[in-house]
């Protein structure tokens, strides 16, 4: 109890600092760094660089009232089939600015609920991507399932397009904790979603859960996780329940008296990680785990485990180029986000004009803090002598903010001038300490909690 009380001193149940998906992050952007920094960025582009792609499809069936993504419902396909038509024109759009020879190292389709698209539209919107981005030779496609959004003939057409790994959303399978999220799952849904997709060849499984939802106990957690290990996925990522309502206002539907305390909150996520790294799981970073040989976790013993807007990853690419409605790319030289309203970002499609709506531009400070930042959340250390080959002379100025780091988390964090670790007991808190290095918190501004 004397580890949860001290962790609790230094802010791990009160803190509300950035996921660090990026750095800065989102709500640093500004509308003075739009459409144009866009253009010139693709303009600019190495063709011996390979990209990765992110498809966003923002449409779903139901709108379960635990998610914070942008997204709108739709009982038909009509408004999915004009957007259709919009990701087209983008790509178009794409295809006539960026260098030839440019080649696409991975793409994913997220949401949303990239399984609404029939088969079909399917074939279109991957045939369109290839149309502009023909694939590297070892090309990773993953795209985020909704097991009961999907049927076999979806999962056939995905396979056909070059799937590689499907990302289930599972959260709890937990009835009651289901019908406290707006998100009714049925385990055998969700299991014969897994039997297609092995029956189709799909080698990489990567099954996503949450803790901290509302009515979830140890015992719940536990027979979702046992559940969870009969389709013996290749990766695990649980994360923790952001529960923001002044950003997502369906999340008003949820009461928050259900919500876990504090402490269970936190027992939630330890049990969870247990238990799978005694099935065997290597532990990635803060919220994700993965079998030996799986390309993640070979990432994360090779050094090149790397954090974008999907969370950790092992692809390496520079820039990763984001389509659609909300969707934000990430370019040498910093970030752009489309615009996130699908009304506003069809419109600026449709008159043939990109779609960007605000951004930043990264100083050569910034790309530093932003590597410093990634190592830590990927590997809990912060190695100096590596960022100088990149930044040179410039990372001395970290070592008097890594000396006052050690000092503010004495019993968790070692710096020995050179190298800076957060010891294992310390990696509840690897978000606040990342914190420690961010010059860019917008006052006022309000993040999920830590824990």
């Amino acid at each position: 109890m004397k580890y949860i009380e001290n962790l609790k001193a230094l802010g791990l149940f009160d803190a509300r600092v950035p996921r660090y998906t990026s750095y800065p992050t989102a709500k640093v952007f500004s509308p003075q760094i739009g459409a144009d920094f866009q253009k010139t960025a693709l303009e600019n582009l190495d063709p011996k660089d390979p990209v990765s792609v992110y498809i966003h499809i923002p449409f779903c069936e139901r709108l379960c009232w635990f998610c914070a993504c942008h997204t709108q419902g739709t009982k038909t396909l009509n408004p999915v089939e004009s957007y259709i038509e919009s990701l087209e024109k983008e790509l178009d759009l794409i295809r006539k600015t960026v260098p030839p020879g440019l080649h696409m190292g991975r793409v994913h389709w997220g949401g949303g609920t990239p399984t609404i698209l029939s088969p079909p539209l399917i074939h279109r919107l991957a045939q369109a991507i290839r149309g502009v981005f023909p694939q590297e030779k070892n090309f990773d496609f993953s795209v985020e399932i909704d097991p009961t959004m999907v049927d076999q003939s979806k999962i056939t057409a995905l396979a056909c397009e070059g799937m590689t790994r499907a990302s289930i959303g599972i959260q709890d399978f937990d009835a009651e904790v289901q019908a406290a999220i707006g998100r009714a799952q049925p385990f055998e849904v969700t299991r014969t979603c897994v039997e297609d997709l092995r029956a189709v060849g799909i080698s990489s499984l990567n099954a996503d859960l949450i803790y901290g939802l509302p009515h979830q106990t140890r015992a719940r957690i536990e027979d979702t996780i046992d559940k969870v290990l009969t389709f013996a996925p290749e990766r695990v990522a649980i994360f923790g329940y952001a529960h923001v309502p002044w950003v997502s206002k369906r999340q008003k539907l949820i009461d928050e008296d259900t919500l876990p305390d504090d402490l269970t909150r936190y027992t939630l996520a330890t049990l969870a990680g247990r238990r799978f790294i005694d099935s065997g799981f290597a532990a990635i970073g803060i919220d994700h785990f993965a079998r030996p040989g799986d390309d993640l976790e070979t990432s994360l013993r090779t050094g090149q485990l790397r954090r974008n807007f999907q969370g950790y990853t092992a692809d390496t690419c520079r820039t990763l180029i984001g389509i659609g409605a909300s969707s934000i790319s990430r370019f040498p030289g910093g970030y752009v986000q489309n615009a996130p309203a699908t009304a506003v970002y069809q419109k600026c499609i449709f008159t043939r004009n990109f779609p960007g709506s605000r951004g930043y531009k990264l100083t050569v400070e910034d790309q530093l803090r932003a590597r410093a930042i990634e190592q830590l959340m990927c590997e809990f250390t912060l190695d100096l002598d590596a960022l100088t080959i990149d930044f040179g002379s410039q990372v001395a100025a970290l070592a008097p903010l890594l000396t006052d780091m050690a000092k503010h988390f004495a019993r968790y964090v070692k710096f020995d001038g050179t190298q800076l670790q957060i010891v294992p007991e310390g990696r509840p808190l690897t978000r606040i300490i990342a914190s420690f290095l961010d010059q860019h918190v917008p006052e006022g501004a309000r993040y999920s909690r830590v824990s």
